[in-house]
């Protein structure tokens, strides 16, 4: 006889899961779902209203599940919360048909195909089997976009021209960057083994012509359709995938306020730091121009990634015990180099559910051969250890206790982002930045976020700079304005800084989570410490609060206050 019981919503979150994988192998391929590895998902309308009316279905039977004896559980209410604010934020943005106008040089359906690829296991012949089954259906997926966009543009519904064209440039970095006709598809699959070479090279060869194909029809038809479409996206929209990113309604003014007091705080801070290495120095930027050249640096993209995986195995070697307790499986995480093409900011992959592919940081040379340690060392305590590798890995370690849910779909952007800047916090408490140019560093990555908080909303808001504003007090934000103030309050080179303010245009609201989760971390940790007195134990609440999985901000500082 079949169980026809109700399920709880740990249960029903899980079945979720497994239906979401069947819509959407990518995220399959995420999870370490091999069944996932030959198939992409279906990336027309029809294909992003089968995920909607999943998620419709899933929140009708939530509402059953939680009048379940058992429901009102602390493990079973924490799921229950997390799986309503998603799919009500990720109904939001579709039933708007933002998925008609997803162009960005970060975040689209190219973007996590090809990301995809990078993930898949390469060991075995099978493995590359798979590769070019999967291969074989790019043409297609990438159709499926194109017409998406299509319909976007039918019903007036645009890109920026700003995301749009720097999205055709990555689409011709990746398809074929020096005339050969020779794209990254090609150079991935030149690893594989013999024995299937040809049906390797041949899939390589359809997928880039699909990129090809896409590229020309952004260059000749989408691009000329947007080309006097705002970059901005307004209060509206903004609020949107605000609440998408951050899981909570923000008071978007107060932010914007918020980012501006971090701003002044922090470049205080600067100053003190810059005065140590550059006594006299204009800004503390020009004692950090003055490290390019002059302070401690890694030559060659080898010894570099060599370099950032002794640090995060370092970092681990002195963390645990101490301040957490890492499981075996999760002490393992591995540095890569980003591919040609990646957007500038370096980023980190979660392991699989399995640990089968472990967590990795990614990152982006973008040409350079020479890297300055200041600009490394904080970077990684955010992007591997403590940051997002220690949060995701821990979160896969537990799941079997928490709910597949919580552990890898359900995430909220601005927790782990949140997190890995609390994180980057966390060992200059520690004592971890030893010296000056490190401090400074990390100071610098702190300001970013501010810097952040400040144009990401100003810009898109259109909101008055502040009289008290060093730099154009009084004026209205624009794109041109957030680029100009992003770069003067930045050691970031000029690709990078502009790389960043496209990512901003094509993902309103997103940039914001990492200082305002960083916000909610600190909020619900001194709320703890209070509550607690001299019984707060940090190691303990560190790994209650790293085992409970994803929750939006509003949630995160209640439970993290109970811990």
């Amino acid at each position: 006889m079949s169980d026809t019981r109700s399920p709880l919503p740990r249960e029903l979150a899980d079945a979720y899961v497994g239906e979401l994988i069947a819509l959407d192998p990518v995220t399959g391929t995420y999870l370490g779902d091999k069944a996932s590895s030959t198939k992409l998902p279906d990336t027309t309308p029809a294909g992003q209203a089968a995920v909607a009316e999943l998620a419709r279905r899933t929140l009708a039977r939530l509402d059953a599940a939680e009048r379940l004896p058992g429901a009102d559980s602390d493990i079973e209410r924490r799921c229950a919360r997390l799986l309503r604010e998603r799919l009500t934020a990720e109904l939001a943005v579709h039933d708007a048909d933002e998925g008609l106008r997803l162009v960005s040089n970060l975040h689209s359906p190219v973007h996590s195909i090809r990301e995809a690829f990078m993930l898949m296991p390469t060991a075995e012949t099978e493995d590359w089997a798979a590769i070019a089954e999967r291969l074989r259906a790019v043409p297609a997926a990438l159709d499926g976009y194109r017409i998406s966009l299509a319909t976007g543009l039918e019903r007036k519904l645009y890109a920026g021209p700003r995301p749009t064209a720097t999205f055709i440039g990555q689409l011709a970095e990746w398809s074929d960057p020096d005339g050969r006709g020779h794209g990254w598809f090609e150079d991935f699959v030149a690893a594989g083994p013999d024995a299937l070479r040809a049906e390797l090279d041949e899939a390589a060869r359809g997928a880039t012509a699909a990129l090809l194909a896409l590229r020309d029809w952004m260059r000749d038809v989408y691009a000329p359709a947007v080309e006097d479409a705002p970059d901005t996206v307004g209060r509206e929209r903004y609020a949107r995938w605000s609440r998408y990113y951050n899981g909570t309604d923000l008071d978007l003014d107060e932010a914007y306020a918020y980012g501006w007091s971090e701003y002044h705080r922090l470049l205080g801070e600067m100053r003190q730091e810059a005065e140590k290495i550059l006594p006299g120095a204009a800004t503390p930027w020009a004692a950090l121009a003055h490290l390019d050249e002059h302070g401690a640096h890694i030559e060659g993209v080898d010894a570099v990634r060599e370099w950032l995986q002794s640090l995060m195995d370092e970092a681990i070697a002195a963390l645990d015990g101490t301040h957490f307790e890492l499981a075996e499986r999760v002490r393992k995480v591995e540095s890569r180099i980003a591919p040609p093409g990646s957007a500038a900011a370096p980023y980190y992959t979660a392991p699989s559910e399995d640990f089968s592919r472990p967590g990795r940081t990614w990152l982006p040379t973008m040409g350079q051969t020479r890297f300055p340690v200041y600009d490394l060392v904080s970077t990684w305590y955010h992007e591997g250890v403590p940051g997002h590798h220690l949060q995701l890995a821990q979160w896969a370690h537990v799941a079997d206790s928490l709910s597949r849910y919580q552990a890898t779909v359900g995430m909220v952007s601005a927790n782990a982002e949140g997190w890995a800047l609390y994180a980057e916090r966390l060992m200059d408490e520690l004592g971890f930045l030893t010296d000056a140019e490190r401090r400074l560093g990390y100071l610098d990555a702190q300001m970013m976020r501010a810097a952040r908080v400040i144009v990401d909303i100003g810009m898109h808001l259109e909101l008055e700079i502040p009289a008290d504003s060093p730099f154009h007090p009084g004026e209205r934000w624009t794109p041109e304005l957030a680029q100009e103030f992003f770069g003067a309050h930045s050691s970031r080179p000029a690709d990078f800084v502009e790389s960043e303010l496209t990512r901003y245009l094509s993902m309103p609201g997103q940039a914001i989570g990492y200082k305002l989760g960083e916000r909610a971390w600190l909020l619900g940790r001194e709320n703890a410490r209070k509550r607690h007195g001299d019984a707060f134990d940090a190691k303990a609440w560190h790994m209650a609060a790293l085992s409970q999985g994803s929750l939006g901000l509003d949630a995160l500082v209640e439970e993290l206050s109970r811990l």
